[in-house]
């Protein structure tokens, strides 16, 4: 199969995978192919990606948990630079997992790639100093149709790790830190998601 690893229905949520791709080291540095159609191919893994975006993020920040709903989108994501902790959430109305969470770590050292078929809720947490966060993606963004899910809703029980924090009944990132005092950071539009009962399904 190529040069890559490929796991699926990690956690056992039908159409997740991690993808571990093929790295060649000597006393250079290192190579590796990052995206390989053929072998995506090869693995099964036949969508197609129409656009490709980066971010940069702080220690601390947290975005997401966030969808399309009427454009969902596909996506392959890796961190290029530091480490994040990478979560989706199942919504797909008719899914045997319908509101269950996985979580992956993703880093420029692991090189591990995770990708979100449509349905699920997205987001990530930055470990590191920085990051640099790239995500492929099966459809183009289209303004006004995002949704989101509340980061913390105790129904969904995700455990971010590092962090530290008492439920306050909402989205609010206050009274939250990590283990090393830094303050999780998210924007306000991201503390008035939702819960799960009260959220988009697909």
């Amino acid at each position: 199969m190529g040069q890559i690893k490929v796991e699926k229905n990690v956690g056992g949520i039908e159409g997740l995978c991690v993808i571990e791709p093929k790295v060649f080291r000597d006393e250079r540095g290192y190579f590796v192919e990052m995206y390989n159609k053929r072998d995506m191919e090869e693995a099964g893994l036949t969508m197609e990606f129409v656009q490709d975006n980066q971010s940069s993020s702080k220690k601390g920040v947290l975005r997401g948990l966030h969808f399309q709903k009427q454009f969902p989108q596909g996506k392959l994501v890796h961190a290029a630079q530091g480490r994040v902790f990478d979560v989706v959430v199942d919504l797909r109305a008719d899914s045997k997992t319908y509101g269950k969470w996985f979580g992956v770590e993703l880093s420029e050292e692991n090189f591990k790639h995770f990708y979100v078929p449509k349905g699920f809720a997205h987001g990530y947490y930055v470990l590191s100093d920085t990051a640099v966060f790239c995500y492929k993606c099966t459809d183009f963004y289209h303004p006004g149709d995002e949704g989101g899910l509340a980061w913390n809703d105790p129904e969904i029980g995700i455990e971010w790790p590092e962090l530290v924090g008492d439920y306050p009944g909402n989205a609010s990132a206050a009274g939250y830190h990590m283990t090393d005092g830094t303050k999780l950071n998210i924007i306000e539009r991201d503390e008035k998601w939702l819960g799960l009962k009260d959220t988009f399904r697909f």
